[in-house]
């Protein structure tokens, strides 16, 4: 089994999310596959996590149950629509919105409590790709300081950053040689690759040794696309 993930990012409203899940579901009804599913669509077009093939996810929370912070959605929002899955530490709430190590902890920290399955994001820059494979590592690993590694319900997804919606996916030999000097960290947690994963690339990607499937952007907005995706990955 593979894990296999699209994050929406701020693209699609709640009706076209609505039209692209239950499209998915009755494409997975005859596909039968036995990769783990996840959908992250934007806050404003969160749905009842009640489909049967895959999981409803959130990109982003406050570490809240609710409360005085303008612009976030907290614990009580998403108990509302039964989601119990959610994406912490992307390199864009890293990069643009400023959110440091502290916060993605502290993220991590009070979901974790409430028993969520946390997709956990780390990535390097393009300035420390170009230093070598022991400063990405040290790079990455900083970025797990207050994750516990022996939560169960951990996910965790490398994306290097000078990867991401740019066209321009690392060589499968770069991805191959990070995920195995990360799994000697990180052991049995899944780890997954995202970073201009696309339905050209997906199955060379998640067959990699210690790559244990991906989380996709813009390659995975339209449904057809992810569709093929997911065929893709299991070589059909």
């Amino acid at each position: 089994m593979k894990i296999i993930a699209s994050n929406f990012k701020t693209n699609h409203t709640r009706f076209s999310t609505k039209e692209y899940c239950t499209n998915l579901e009755g494409f997975l009804n005859n596909l039968k596959t036995s990769h783990q599913i996840t959908i992250f669509p934007p806050s404003s077009a969160l749905l009842e996590n009640s489909f049967k093939h895959f999981k409803i996810g959130a990109q982003n929370a406050y570490f809240t149950k609710n409360g005085s912070f303008s612009g976030e959605i907290g614990e009580e929002q998403l108990e509302e629509f039964k989601i119990k899955t959610l994406l912490v530490g992307h390199s864009e709430r890293r990069e643009i919105f400023k959110e440091d190590q502290q916060m993605c902890a502290k993220k991590f920290q009070y979901f974790s409590a409430l028993d969520y399955e946390i997709f956990y994001c780390i990535g390097e820059p393009l300035n420390i790709k170009k230093k070598g494979k022991e400063a990405i590592l040290d790079y990455l690993l900083a970025q797990l300081d207050g994750i516990c590694l022996d939560y169960s319900k951990l996910i965790i997804a490398y994306e290097p950053i000078w990867a991401i919606g740019t066209g321009i996916s690392a060589s499968l030999e770069e991805i191959e040689l990070i995920h195995t000097n990360l799994k000697q960290k990180l052991g049995k947690i899944p780890l997954l690759y995202g970073g201009s994963v696309n339905a050209n690339n997906i199955q060379e990607i998640i067959h990699l040794n210690n790559v244990d499937g991906a989380l996709i952007g813009s390659a995975s907005w339209k449904l057809e696309n992810f569709c093929q995706i997911l065929k893709n990955s299991q070589g059909v």
